[in-house]
């Protein structure tokens, strides 16, 4: 009777994968079709749609809050990492050309097919997207595998299956229709890029916990360092398979898991003390800080051309949807070849966020004193980001200058800012964590609370709290569609409008703390 039960379960383990996949596929594919034929990013539809699936699996009884039911759901959320080691690779090769003035040789390696297979979606796209699924599920079959599954873990005796299905579907799904010079090099490109992925999330991990006595520096810092440095050596590496198709789908796919999950714990959030502040500083949060940085760059830096906007601030506050957004290409050509370099440099900032971060934590208050010094210098760089991107009157060299200021002075400032503020109102640094990361959608603070640097309770809720200012989106991703349709400028009043908005939300949140 036993073996028969335990048969039925890996039955059913191969059902998990499957539901998995028609559960996260389809959300992208509806989301491209809904924003087809216009030019906004499909992410604010994979937002609402996902939230909506979370939260109709618990109202028709199909999962309970969490959806415990659905482990193979729960692991595709927690790849945050893997789908961004693309986007750090290329934000490493993007940095090597800048500083060493490299001309950049035009990839002719492959011709996607244009044919539209699915409205708003082209057939290349389509592999892609379901690629992108079986790399994800694949690589991280293997990294349990090698770092060692932990006590507990419902998929621990089918991680082999898991990352045999995921690999198998990840080499083979190549597009027959897409025209590529060398197949046979282009196959082991794919395989190669898998590979060096894997190495990476091994060598990470390993020094995260190595120095975690001494620092407790969270596995996202390492993955990027390493895979940045290995895309400044290889700065003239034409993309295989597999990093085309994480930077087109990676972060769709992860954060589409990330909501399902969230909108499965929509209404036991609330019932949870103190979730409403959070709430309402992640949703006005959110309106504060992306139209605060938006109104510097068009008001006093005179940048108001998509092309910075976009990339200026996914790297101000490493946003999860913005990345996606830029890297995906919805935001024009520039602004994806300028995004990776953005998202990149404020993580070289991040040995203080995460070091004052973790010492706040175990220590269970912020360090305020350590904070405070850091929020004026931020605001320096800041302010001198903004003079740097005012004199550049077009000079695209000075705007990527301008711009690595701007992300790296303005991520300072708002990460240490909302702490600073939010400990100043009384909230708890575990709160206060959710709630930054959810204000600012800072995908570098979201996996270290993912990964559990601040508490379990922390780590069950970020999906949730992560997931409810994307709720905003439609302000965000409806005015940078807009700006590419009016050749990439942006309504300042309606960007001042907004901010003055989040002003007074943020001020309301700190009162509820």
């Amino acid at each position: 009777m036993e073996k028969i039960l335990e048969q039925v379960s890996h039955i059913q383990m191969l059902d998990q994968l499957v539901i998995t996949f028609l559960l996260v596929i389809p959300i992208i594919l509806i989301a491209r079709t809904v924003v087809s034929g216009t030019k906004y990013s499909p992410i604010l539809i994979i937002v609402i749609f996902g939230l909506l699936m979370g939260y109709s699996l618990v109202a028709g009884n199909v999962a309970t809050p969490g959806v415990k039911e659905l482990p193979v759901v729960i692991l595709m959320s927690k790849v945050t990492i893997t789908a961004l080691i693309a986007s750090f690779f290329v934000g490493g090769q993007e940095i090597k050309k800048i500083l060493t003035h490299q001309e950049i040789a035009v990839d002719d390696t492959v011709s996607l097919c244009q044919d539209e297979i699915l409205l708003g979606t082209k057939n290349t796209q389509l592999i892609f997207i379901i690629r992108a699924f079986f790399i994800l599920l694949g690589i991280e079959g293997i990294n349990r595998l090698i770092s060692g599954v932990v006590s507990g873990d419902p998929l621990h005796q089918f991680y082999p299956i898991i990352a045999y299905l995921g690999l198998a579907g990840a080499v083979i799904l190549i597009d027959p229709r897409a025209k590529i010079k060398d197949k046979r090099q282009y196959l082991r490109k794919g395989v190669l890029e898998i590979i060096i992925i894997i190495m990476i999330l091994f060598l990470s991990s390993l020094i995260a916990n190595s120095v975690k006595p001494i620092i407790a520096l969270p596995q996202i810092f390492f993955a990027m360092m390493i895979s940045a440095g290995i895309g400044a050596v290889f700065s003239d590496w034409k993309f295989g398979p597999t990093l085309r198709s994480l930077l087109f789908a990676g972060i769709p796919v992860v954060l589409a898991a990330n909501f399902i999950v969230g909108g499965s714990l929509m209404v036991e959030a609330f019932k949870i003390t103190g979730m409403k502040a959070v709430m309402a500083y992640g949703l006005f949060g959110q309106l504060f800080w992306m139209f605060g940085g938006l109104t510097l760059l068009i008001w006093i830096a005179k940048a108001n051309h998509v092309r910075n906007l976009g990339p200026g601030m996914a790297g101000a506050l490493s946003h999860s949807g913005l990345t996606g957004a830029c890297t995906a290409g919805d935001l024009g050509d520039e602004a994806a070849s300028r995004a990776p370099i953005m998202i990149n440099i404020p993580f070289f900032g991040h040995i203080f966020v995460f070091s004052i971060l973790a010492a706040s934590a175990s220590r269970g208050s912020l360090y305020v004193g350590w904070v405070v010094p850091l929020v004026v210098v931020g605001i320096g760089l800041t302010y001198l980001s903004l003079r740097t991107l005012k004199s550049a009157s077009g000079d695209k060299t000075k705007e990527v200058k301008g711009l690595m200021q701007f992300s790296f002075g303005f991520q300072i400032v708002a990460v240490f800012g909302s702490f600073l503020m939010l400990a100043l109102s009384g909230m708890s640094i575990n709160d206060s964590a959710m709630a930054t990361s959810s204000a600012i959608s800072h995908f570098g603070l979201f996996a270290a609370i993912q990964g559990g640097m601040f508490s379990q309770e922390a780590a069950s809720l970020i999906p949730l709290i992560f997931a409810m200012p994307f709720l905003i989106h439609p302000f965000v991703f409806g005015l940078f569609g807009k700006a590419v349709e009016n050749n990439g400028k942006m309504p300042a009043k309606v960007i001042l409008s907004l901010f003055i908005i989040g002003s007074i939300g943020v001020a309301y949140s700190l009162f509820l703390s």
